[in-house]
């Protein structure tokens, strides 16, 4: 099965920034013309790191090891806070607060993928985000639609500006989730993401 490791933040956020996000969709073209497949809420997560297919005789040792990893993992808390564009396609949402926390996690995430013989991540980590759309090729690098022109702005500038001070609420973060991934069978044929397990943090902040 298809897996990845995953910080999602809890409900509160999400519909915080949920609110942000449906007052720049409703500046956008819909049908035909939208250029924007935004992220199904429930999608919406920081990757730690991403396993690929992983045999079911390996998922046991898999979770093992984040069990492991997780627990060397002090809690921190982080809020979500800006925006940018990877490529010209994926709009994603950033976060402050303890981002080496969020680090902390990606490497016992990607350290336990290594040590069950994983598939390796290849993916550079080094800005933790959380993707909220794709950008479509036909429509990135120009205005939203004549008639939401964006003068002299492309497409992913124009959301991204619309983004750049979103701020949403602190979290605690004290758990590491192991997701199942399943291309085209979400929502309108996007992936659908099953948690598998829950595997805690391990002190508190603060603690040695």
């Amino acid at each position: 099965m298809r897996l990845f490791a995953a910080v999602r933040p809890p409900e509160h956020v999400l519909g915080h920034l949920d609110l942000a996000l449906r007052s720049v969709q409703e500046g956008q073209p819909h049908g035909p013309e939208a250029g924007v497949r935004w992220a199904a809420p429930e999608n919406r997560h920081l990757t730690a790191a991403f396993y690929g297919e992983v045999s079911d005789g390996l998922v046991d040792e898999l979770v093992g090891a984040l069990r492991v990893g997780a627990a060397g993992v002090r809690r921190f808390e982080l809020r979500l806070r800006g925006a940018g564009v990877f490529a010209h396609r994926t709009l994603w949402i950033g976060v402050s607060g303890d981002v080496d926390g969020m680090h902390a996690v990606i490497a016992a995430a990607g350290a336990a993928g290594e040590s069950v013989g994983a598939r390796p991540d290849d993916r550079v980590r080094s800005r933790p985000h959380l993707t909220v759309g794709r950008i479509g090729p036909a429509t990135a690098g120009r205005g939203w639609s004549r008639r939401h022109p964006v003068p002299e702005a492309s497409q992913e500038t124009a959301l991204v500006h619309a983004l750049s001070l979103y701020d949403g609420p602190t979290w605690q973060v004290d758990e590491v989730v192991l997701m199942r991934s399943e291309p085209g069978a979400g929502r309108s044929g996007g992936p659908l993401y099953t948690p598998l397990e829950h595997l805690p943090l391990g002190a508190a902040p603060g603690a040695g």
